[in-house]
């Protein structure tokens, strides 16, 4: 658990099975996500930068929102408001549009909404680098489809358009399971998730936090899904 530096602009941070990011510019530092059990990462990125330091959630699942009441203003998708609960009623929600430029100092991050694995699942693409930082819909761990708000058609839909940025991101950096990875596994994400509506794949049963659902191993991930 701690930083980890990705180049001289980008560290991440390894929050026991989930990560967050630190991304410096020139006018500020930009936190994408604030962890699970960690509750003070605007502190410890002020370990790395001596910036004012804004906050984006990629979603709002509990692993990700962790050092949320460290701050008086957060981004997000709106989207992400059905599932989040201001830690403090005083904490002002920045909307972060489909497209949408957060601009940290000579450096530009493009919002792309990636709704599926949440409403709002958004991920931020370093226009100059080509570093996607995508959030949960894109790893090779596994990826929550069960519950409220998981929807597998949006999921299938948001890849698929995903795509046309191929020729931009140069590496995707998840919150979970191997980083970085290469755009190659979209289209392997997208081809399981076809076989799961389809039912053309096979399910084995899985416990994960106290709720039974279906795990379906393809390969490159494993999905779990509601019976």
């Amino acid at each position: 658990m701690g930083w980890v530096k990705i180049n001289e602009t980008t560290y991440r941070f390894e929050d026991k099975g989930v990560r967050f990011f630190l991304l410096i510019g020139l006018e500020c530092a930009l936190l994408i996500d604030s962890g699970m059990q960690i509750h003070n990462a605007k502190e410890l990125a002020g370990e790395l930068t001596s910036l004012p330091i804004k906050l984006f959630n990629t979603h709002t699942d509990p692993d990700h929102i962790g050092s949320n009441d460290e701050f008086e203003e957060v981004m997000m998708n709106p989207a992400e408001l059905v599932n989040y609960h201001k830690p403090h009623s005083s904490q002002i929600i920045i909307p972060v549009y489909d497209g949408d430029i957060i601009d940290i100092g000579g450096r530009s991050l493009k919002a792309i909404a990636l709704p599926g694995h949440t409403p709002g699942s958004t991920a931020l693409l370093d226009m100059k680098s080509g570093m996607l930082f995508s959030g949960d819909p894109i790893q090779d761990g596994k990826l929550f489809m069960f519950g409220p708000m998981r929807e597998m058609t949006a999921y299938i839909l948001s890849l698929k358009r995903l795509m046309k940025f191929k020729e931009v991101i140069k590496e995707i950096y998840p919150c979970h399971g191997t980083c970085p990875i290469d755009i190659t596994i979209v289209p392997k994400l997208i081809d399981g998730a076809h076989k799961i509506e389809n039912g053309t794949v096979v399910s084995e049963p899985f416990e994960i936090f106290g709720h039974k659902v279906c795990a379906y191993d393809i390969g490159v991930v494993t999905f779990l899904c509601d019976y």
